[in-house]
């Protein structure tokens, strides 16, 4: 499966909802995540891709958009 394929499945889980964003869309904007949520979307990252997250990588900014979570994951490998 394709890291894009596994970040929207671990959103889907998370938000609950079956929206598939388009990789640059706003996952706050589109009311997939907000800062409550945030932070179960990382542990599922976590999980699913086998990498940590530090805490002071919590931010909104680096997880807004599938292509930046998707960059971002890559750069954890």
């Amino acid at each position: 499966m394709e890291p894009q394929a596994r970040i929207l499945k671990v959103l889907h889980k998370v938000s609950g909802k079956e929206i598939s964003p388009g990789a640059d869309e706003s996952l706050f904007v589109s009311g997939l995540l907000d800062s409550f949520a945030l932070a179960d979307f990382v542990t599922g990252l976590e999980e699913e891709f086998g990498v940590t997250i530090p805490d002071s990588d919590l931010s909104a900014r680096k997880f807004d958009t599938i292509a930046k979570v998707e960059t971002y994951l890559a750069s954890r490998r």
